[in-house]
């Protein structure tokens, strides 16, 4: 007489019947005490049954010399930058333990609305991690830049009991919190006593205390100690960051001990390929905190259990009875180094994701901008002085810049001597056609131009450039290729990676991605460009809810002030 799951799960805990699946040899860390225990896992179907006793089992794997550790949680992140459908990322990082993510598909919501929410929530049943939802929460995250689609409270409300759904994704309209906006509370409204994620970048004092009030739980744009044990103290959980573009680890790394560890977690934001195969994903944030001085515990248990807690996932965080069977087998604590991984129960390996069901992409052709020139690139006014981005290295907060700039023949010109490059950002949903321009410093460009589409959290087209004829070509050859990121010299592409699933995903795998961005950026450090990740920190530039200076569609933007610049 066949057993049900539930009668399974206990015979097989209890050792009345053989597990499903028994993992010997290993040595498990034990998130509660600390100790590192010799002990075998008993595995019936998805859910963790046995743990440190012996156990028989149908199957048996030996991992001798190995650590067991819980599967590894990013709490915070967008697959949309990643580059690539939610299939390859999940191929892509899920061997580096990441067993479950918490996505907010906003960039792709800003494109095409509730059409990109869904496609997420199709996808997810998918894939061997497990993906959750955030629904997203401002699209667009303010009313200083045009977007594909406008999402109200009404209109993500419906989806709030999806069972992928967790709450409400990071409310970057932080002023219109404060001041109380009625489209801001009404989402805020909605969704009360559920999960709702924050972002309030350098909000401190009664603001924060305002901004927490609202019903936020959680913050990942904190950038100092002091900024993250502030909105510890006032009890949010702190989401430690570390991505391509936005890399806080350093700096926050003296708030992971082990008495605060159960209110930090970690999340990556935004992390493409090239930077996942070349360090890894939240296995590297693992390390290098460990590196840096976290006591290995706390680090654990930031990755796995902290985050279960924060967002309500009650199921997983530990390798104990009743728990999802999300495991992790590494070399050593301090290296992390993967060996393989468990999620649900399932080895991941290359047949688990060839056996994957999968959903069409949607959003194709969404690259409506229309053709530009070079003399359009022009910027006229008679004021000698002139608002400059100032790109800080590392970090998606950027200064408030002021330098003369004396119009020649009616336009202020790019002056690759100070490093002054003209940047300029096109609507391209084909809503409104409107193209500003500014100037921005840090990208060390000397001659040419680079483009994206991959423009937060708009996106829009985002040019910069030394020279006008070379950003039209960028601009009007990211048309041509759906979207994606470009390189331009001399009026030829130097390289490109087309990014036709909305502008923002590849339908290429992550390892076509990977060798396309080391194309592109060996392009960008032809022309001078000296940041890392010139692409991402371009699309950061024009995201108008992260200080200070940032420029949209609609103008230079001081976010300070939250207005766009006469």
């Amino acid at each position: 007489m066949t057993q049900s799951p539930l009668s399974a799960r206990i015979a097989q805990g209890r050792g009345l019947d053989p597990a499903d699946l028994v993992l010997k040899g290993a040595r498990v860390l034990d998130l509660i005490t600390g100790d590192l225990v010799a002990s075998d896992v008993a595995i019936c179907g998805d859910t963790i049954v046995g743990v440190f006793d012996s156990y028989q089992g149908r199957e048996e794997l030996d991992f001798t010399g190995k650590i067991l550790v819980p599967g590894f949680i990013d709490t915070h992140l967008h697959i949309e930058s990643s580059l690539v459908t939610p299939f390859e990322f999940d191929r892509c990082v899920t061997p580096h333990g990441v067993t479950t993510a918490i996505c907010d598909p906003h960039e792709i919501a800003n494109v095409c609305g509730l059409t990109g929410i869904h496609y997420f929530l199709d996808a997810a049943p998918c894939l061997l991690m497990d993906l959750r939802v955030n629904l997203s929460s401002c699209v667009p995250s303010t009313h200083m830049e045009t977007t594909g689609a406008r999402l109200s409270a009404a209109d993500i409300a419906p989806l709030m009991n999806h069972p992928r759904v967790i709450g409400l994704a990071e409310f970057m309209n932080y002023p219109g919190v404060l001041a109380r906006d009625p489209d801001c509370l009404a989402k805020l409204d909605a969704f009360a006593g559920r999960h709702i994620d924050g972002h309030a970048p350098l909000l401190s004092g009664k603001d924060l205390n305002g901004y927490i009030a609202a019903g936020i739980r959680t913050e990942h744009e904190a950038t100092s100690y002091a900024e993250g044990l502030e909105k510890l103290r006032k009890g949010m959980r702190v989401l430690i960051r570390e991505g391509s573009v936005s890399k806080d680890l350093a700096a926050m790394v003296g708030l992971l001990t082990e008495g605060q560890a159960p209110y930090l977690c970690f999340c990556t934001d935004d992390r493409n390929p090239l930077d996942i195969g070349e360090q890894g994903h939240l296995d590297y944030i693992i390390r290098t905190a460990i590196a840096l001085g976290a006591p290995p515990l706390a680090v654990y248990r930031a990755a796995s259990l902290s985050a279960a807690e924060a967002f309500g996932l009650k199921d997983r965080g530990l390798i104990a009875p009743g728990k999802r069977a999300d495991i992790v087998v590494i070399d050593s604590l301090q290296s992390c180094q993967v060996s393989a991984v468990f999620a649900a129960g399932r080895l991941v390996t290359d047949a688990a994701f060839a056996a994957r069901a999968t959903v069409a992409p949607v959003a194709r052709h969404s690259v409506k901008a229309r053709k530009v020139t070079g003399t359009q690139f022009r910027t006229g006014g008679n004021r000698v002085q002139t608002p400059v981005i100032g790109v800080i290295p590392g970090k998606i907060i950027t200064q408030h810049l002021t330098y003369d700039i004396p119009p020649v023949d009616g336009d202020k010109r790019p002056d690759t001597a100070r490093d002054l490059m003209k940047i300029a950002v096109i609507e391209r949903h084909g809503v409104n056609g409107n193209m500003a321009t500014g100037f921005v410093q840090g990208f060390g460009l000397q001659r040419g131009a680079i483009g994206s589409t991959i423009c937060h959290d708009h996106h829009n087209i985002a040019v910069v450039g030394a020279n006008y004829d070379d950003m039209a070509l960028a601009a009007n050859r990211l048309g041509e290729i759906e979207g994606g990121f470009v390189v331009v010299e001399g009026g030829r592409v130097l390289a490109e990676l087309p990014l036709p699933v909305a502008g923002l995903m590849s339908l290429q795998s992550f390892e076509e991605v990977r060798t396309a961005l080391i194309a592109l950026r060996s392009a960008a450090d032809s022309l001078g460009v000296v940041l890392d990740e010139p692409f991402l920190q371009l699309a950061f530039v024009c995201l108008p809810v992260i200080p200070h200076l940032k420029i949209t569609d609609h103008g230079m933007v001081d976010v300070d002030k939250f207005e766009v610049m006469p």
